[in-house]
């Protein structure tokens, strides 16, 4: 009977062999190749060139995780204390953008911030523009007077030739939010924070009450209870949520390239060009990418490590 249930899991693992494995494999040859198909490390030896892009996609994502976490572990905890029809309404409006297109509604936000999108339009309704323009207008006051009087006599006194610049102190007719790295880091959370609220929403709607009821019966406070109990008891779902987080956020290109304009490279933009940009070069784009995963390997590693950590230091 076993022999013929296996039978069942073939389709499985001929998927995982052509899907996820060969193309593993695929990107650790070419990452070891050259175009004549010799081997050489060649590859690896120009990742000093792209430490910024690193860098730069590290803390991006870092900052998105951060900010889904914020927002998701309170979210989450709200839901799992409210009664079963809230959390089922919560749970579907949670979700719901995800049944629409990835790429239309990252789109969505351009129209939102582009110069003459919605927010714009309300900030210029609700006079937050007119006030930056009359803030700047007291700048450039403020500059004036400043250089020609105190600055002055500074220069008198010291022989020095200190100007105050006030050429940036322009009227405003918009605010500029698209193609800039705030743009993308708000487009990494409005995409993947599902993926934070999720994992530990269903951790902390499991947990034991008795065990809270218990603490409280102990004389713990509500901030102790949370401190002690439930939040390491959620950790499970927090290393989730930032892995299912983090590790899209640090590869993406198409949020990056359609909110940020291709103005600050990302690794996933990297990757993208080396692949199908006019910078076509498949062996550097397969080594980036396979340094890419070693790196997250590691850092889920390290996180995972720590959440066991804390997990046997509450059951102690």
């Amino acid at each position: 009977m076993r022999n013929k249930l296996s039978w069942f899991a073939v389709p499985y693992v001929v998927w995982m062999a052509l899907f996820t494995v060969a193309p593993v494999v695929m990107v650790v040859i070419y990452a070891f190749t050259t175009s004549t198909g010799g081997f050489t490390l060649d590859n690896f030896a120009r990742m000093g060139d792209f430490a910024v892009v690193f860098a730069r996609s590290f803390q991006m994502a870092l900052i998105a995780t951060l900010i889904c976490l914020l927002i998701g572990y309170p979210l989450s905890y709200f839901m799992a204390k409210e009664g079963p029809s809230f959390q089922k309404v919560a749970t579907v409006l949670i979700m719901l953008p995800m049944w629409m297109n990835f790429l239309l509604r990252t789109y969505a936000w351009v129209s939102i911030l582009e110069n003459n999108g919605l927010l714009n339009r309300l900030f210029a309704a609700i006079g937050i523009i007119d006030l930056g323009n009359l803030i700047n207008g007291g700048l450039n006051s403020l500059c004036a007077w400043l250089n020609s009087g105190v600055l002055d006599w500074l220069n008198g006194m010291l022989g020095t030739e200190f100007v105050l610049n006030t050429a940036r102190a322009t009227d405003m007719t918009y605010f500029r939010m698209l193609y800039t790295q705030g743009a993308v880091v708000l487009g990494m959370v409005y995409n993947y924070l599902p993926f934070m609220v999720l994992p530990i929403y269903s951790v902390i709607v499991k947990l034991d009450n008795s065990l809270l009821e218990a603490a409280r019966d102990l004389g713990a406070s509500s901030s102790r209870v949370f401190r002690k109990v439930i939040f390491p008891l959620s950790l499970p779902g927090v290393l989730s949520g930032v892995t299912m987080v983090f590790v899209p956020s640090v590869s993406t290109f198409a949020i990056s390239k359609m909110l940020g304009g291709g103005t600050k490279l990302l690794l996933g933009d990297l990757i993208e060009l080396q692949f199908l940009g006019g910078a076509y070069n498949p062996y550097l784009g397969s080594a980036i990418s396979l340094v890419m995963m070693v790196i997250v390997v590691v850092c889920m590693y390290v996180m995972n490590r720590f959440g066991e950590g804390e997990e046997q230091a509450v059951m102690l």
